[in-house]
């Protein structure tokens, strides 16, 4: 099983940029897969507030790509609507290409319309988003193929989606969220990956819903099982290495492969500690 963390949080104490890049070296000494950033331009972590410290994601990952040199970078998630979907796969392989391989996409239909006002940002009906996601996923995988050939959809039209250079290998796509009707079918049809959320019912809602995709791999004919299944979840202040290496034991017979934590807060390099005994184990 591997081990990610989630960078919601970034109102450190002390220098910002000085903690950030020291927790990002942590989490790649400590072993773990992947630092992911929330892509919002306001703070929107429950345990925070709107006003706090928040940092553009592709800047912020590109930042660390230069501070570190294995662990996998990306979003959780990019909203839809946030970027003109050229720009956010021109980001995303710009990421991979400076990183030596490491991007990940993480992609999704975006929640917050609070945010979308406070911002001036668009915020369509929840119907012409997951179009648009659709689109911009096909997109991105055309562009990372190569194939530079005039791209028609029904929200976005380009007639040249040049992508030079190419991503050293095609990022990963996860898309996040786990809606039945919807996501977890897109999920079948064309991501790496998908997200779900520990919900505190003994793996009840992620078992079912990990059924539901099965069930959608099974009507487009792709093996379930090449779909990554991650898990969102949080490290609670003081937990040891012990307790959380029992509750991946959990995920694991859920059917979960990546459990991806944040806490509350900003990160103290004594949980990416936490995560690294846990990851020595699991290893």
């Amino acid at each position: 099983m591997r081990l990610s963390i989630g960078v919601t949080d970034f109102s450190w104490p002390d220098k910002l940029t000085d903690e950030l890049t020291t927790v990002a070296v942590a989490a790649e000494d400590a072993g773990l897969d992947t630092l992911w950033v929330a892509d919002h331009l306001l703070q929107a972590d429950p345990n925070s507030t709107p006003d706090s410290a928040m940092l553009e994601a592709y800047t912020t990952l590109g930042f660390l790509a230069g501070r570190t040199s294995r662990i996998g970078l990306g979003t959780m998630v990019s909203a839809v609507t946030f970027r003109p979907p050229a720009l956010l796969v021109k980001a995303v392989t710009t990421l991979d290409v400076l990183s030596g391989g490491r991007a990940r996409f993480g992609i999704g239909t975006g929640h917050h319309d609070g945010e979308a006002r406070a911002m001036g940002l668009p915020f369509p009906p929840v119907g012409e988003r997951f179009e648009r996601m659709e689109e911009t996923i096909r997109l991105a995988l055309r562009m990372w193929a190569g194939d530079t050939s005039a791209f028609e959809g029904n929200h976005y039209r380009l007639e040249r989606p040049v992508g030079n250079p190419l991503p050293v290998r095609r990022p990963r796509v996860l898309i996040g969220g786990a809606g039945e009707r919807k996501t977890l079918r897109l999920v079948a049809r064309y991501a790496d990956a998908c997200n779900v959320f520990d919900i505190p019912d003994g793996g009840k809602t992620v078992r079912h819903k990990l059924d539901v995709l099965a069930r959608h791999c099974a009507e487009v004919g792709r093996p379930y099982g090449e779909i990554e299944k991650t898990i969102s979840t949080r490290l609670s202040p003081g937990e040891t290495a012990e307790s959380f290496a029992r509750r991946c034991a959990e995920f694991v017979a859920w059917g979960i492969d990546h459990a991806v934590v944040i806490t509350a807060g900003p990160w103290p390099v004594s949980g990416i500690e936490t995560l690294g005994r846990v990851a020595a184990e699991l290893d």
